[in-house]
């Protein structure tokens, strides 16, 4: 009889026994994953945690039996519902793949085909499933109803560059869903969403697990999205499963220390730089198929003692299980009150000078006889030493208006640049030498903004000194000196990109944008693809050198745990238009504006908010939040909101707030 029709087990979903994956490197074998052991329950979330490099990825892989060809399953069982997924044929596999075991990836925009229509794409996966091909379209069209699209015909017909990353996130998701899967396995599905798409996704799959029953393994860094989503949560480290327990449990009092490392590591809810610095994790993990005595933390660990060259014992607790010598380590969060407030920044700027004036500034794109207005008359200032944050969902306009300021847009006549008093012309070549040196820009995703053939050193010793590195001795001295500052050794820059991990390619960014002193570092969501840990030692790495050189920061970011940390005022855009600025006090303790206040709601609970991105937007007429709006009045729908100035100098664009 076929492994696949032995008997399942009545109440497991996936079960995963002493599984050991390795990897073959130069003909040398590495053990990637330590006789890991986790078992998922039918109908549960189970989350995985843990930093880049521990192994997540790789058990999802060898799940599927997706491992690259250097990779193999050395020992181990793996069972869904019973079946043993190790035994199966490759011709089993196909059909377990197209019914029962499906994956939602990263980034949806990489996994469609930008050639093909979403109706063709979907279409293709009902019929891998058994669909007949007269009824695929109809079952598409309907899946794409139940995973909360308004208008499935349009998007059936649409191409995957012409719906947002929520509505292809979701269109994965629907794709997953094409057979009957008894586990759905979902690998950072939220990285790069902001709160309000994240907050719909993550509503949207516990919806569905309600609905159809299948089991739900679930991985990622965003500690809060396991936080709001899972049942139970797995920590990762170095290959090893370390603590494993119910998701409030673990978050509440983690037992095994590198857990609470982790968490202690996240923005919580009081903390400000201006108080301290976040906490970070020194040293690193271990490197690929290093051999490890003991338990594979210690050398990190401020708890490490004798005991830890020994295999660490299980400590269970009930459903609470953590691998460790320790029976005790401290809470995860800082004792001081969660809730306490920051000072008030000096936000005054009495006749100080902008760095960086916003006037009128708007943006029309134009398609055929198609006119998208991206940015309607955005005011504002940024001064000397401040970082002012940008904060609003997908589509808001904020990488836009980024692009504007750097040269890589141009924006509507009419509107003003200004930097240091002086006009910020459109297009970097109009610009002078030292304007181009002054303003600079830390992106996403470091790997595609530098040049994958260049040397880390070559790269910032161009802007530092003027020519290629190491050329003279003095020119290698210079460059390794000023790297030091952003913990980068001579061995990262004789690396180039593709060679350095997520978090040290971040930081040869941010080295390369301080190489020509700037006086404005735009950040656009410089640490949303990053771990909790590197994420840290990132924004203090910002923080620290901002104290030091007097940078200014316009920080872009849809992670609002972070602006509330970094930012010293915020302002917040709905569809190209600002509807609130004022002190990060101001906008995150007392959200005055309506799509603010939804905003915010996004982030703290576990449920989407009413707001609808993709919905269309007469650009001409009234506000244009007053759809989604629970507090619209009449003049909302015909008379576009004026912004008003408050008290301490907080703005609102809302009639309620008319004089």
């Amino acid at each position: 009889m076929s492994a696949l029709a032995a008997e399942a087990l009545p109440d497991i979903g996936l079960a995963i026994d002493g599984l050991d994956v390795r990897y073959r490197v130069r003909g040398v074998e590495h053990r990637v994953i330590h006789a890991l052991s986790l078992q998922i329950g039918r109908g549960e979330i189970y989350g995985l945690v843990g930093e880049s490099g521990s192994g997540k990825s790789t058990v999802a892989l060898a799940i599927q039996r997706y491992l690259p060809a250097n990779g193999r399953i050395a020992s181990g069982t793996i069972r869904l519902a019973g079946r043993d997924l190790l035994q199966a044929s490759r011709r089993e596999l196909r059909a377990l793949r197209a019914r029962d075991l499906a994956m939602v990836y990263q980034d949806p925009g990489q996994s469609l085909n930008r050639s093909l229509t979403i109706g063709r794409q979907l279409t293709e996966a009902f019929e891998a499933a058994g669909t007949p091909g007269h009824e695929a379209y109809a079952a598409a069209r309907a899946m794409l109803a139940r995973v909360r699209i308004a208008d499935p015909e349009r998007t059936l017909r649409s191409y995957p560059q012409q719906i947002s990353g929520g509505m292809q996130q979701r269109v994965m998701i629907a794709m997953a869903l094409a057979g009957t899967p008894s586990l759905l396995i979902l690998d950072e599905p939220t990285t790069g969403l902001d709160a309000a798409v994240e907050a719909e996704v993550l509503a949207l799959i516990r919806a569905l697990r309600d609905e159809l029953g299948f089991s739900v393994l679930f991985i990622s860094h965003n500690i809060d999205a396991i936080r709001r989503l899972c049942d139970r949560v797995g920590v990762m480290y170095a290959g090893r499963l370390v603590e494993e327990a119910p998701t409030e449990a673990l978050l509440r009092a983690p037992r095994h220390p590198y857990t609470t490392a982790l968490l202690r590591c996240l923005p919580h809810a009081g903390a400000h730089r201006r108080r301290a610095p976040l906490a970070t994790l020194s040293g690193a993990p271990p490197s690929l198929g290093e051999h490890i005595e003991g338990c594979a933390f210690a050398p990190r660990c401020a708890f490490a003692d004798a005991r830890c060259r020994e295999t660490p014992p299980l400590q269970q607790h009930g459903a609470h299980r953590s691998w460790c010598q320790h029976t005790h380590v401290p809470s995860a969060m800082p004792s001081a009150n969660a809730q306490a407030r920051i000072a008030p920044a000096d936000i005054s700027h009495a006749g100080a000078a902008p760095v960086l004036r916003i006037e009128h500034i708007s943006k029309t794109f134009a398609q055929g006889d198609t006119r998208t207005e991206a940015l309607r008359d955005v005011s504002f200032a940024v001064y000397g030493a401040e970082t002012l944050g940008l904060v609003g969902e997908s589509g808001s306009g904020k990488s836009t208006l980024a692009r504007i300021l750097s040269g890589l847009e141009t924006a509507d006549a009419g509107g003003t640049l200004e930097l240091h008093g002086e006009p910020l012309h459109a297009g970097t070549r109009r610009r002078t030498a030292r304007q181009r040196k002054a303003l600079q820009m830390v992106f996403q995703d470091p790997g595609t903004a530098m040049n994958p053939a260049h040397r880390i050193g070559s790269v910032i010793a161009r802007l530092l000194a003027g020519r290629a590195w190491p050329s003279t001795r003095s020119v290698r001295e210079r460059v390794e000196a000023f790297a030091a500052r952003f913990q980068l050794t001579p061995a990262h820059l004789a690396a180039r990109p593709g060679q350095l991990s997520g978090g040290q390619r971040q930081r040869a960014a941010i080295a390369r944008a301080f190489a020509g002193a700037p006086d404005l570092l735009i950040c656009d969501e410089p640490t949303s693809a990053l771990d909790a840990s590197v994420q840290a030692a990132i924004l203090n790495l910002l923080v620290e050198r901002q104290s030091a050189s007097g940078t200014s920061y316009l920080f872009i970011s849809h992670d609002l745990d972070v602006m509330r940390y970094l930012a010293d005022r915020i302002v917040v855009l709905y569809r190209g238009t600002v509807v609130q600025t004022g002190t990060t006090e101001q906008v995150v303790h007392g959200p005055q504006h309506p799509y603010t206040r939804a905003l915010f709601r996004s982030h703290t609970q576990a449920i989407a908010h009413p707001l609808a991105p993709d919905a269309p937007l007469d650009a001409s007429r009234g506000c244009r939040f007053q759809a989604q709006c629970p507090e619209r009045i009449a003049r909302c729908a015909n008379e576009p909101p004026a912004l008003h100035t408050l008290a301490h100098g907080q703005t609102i664009r809302c009639h309620h707030f008319a004089p």
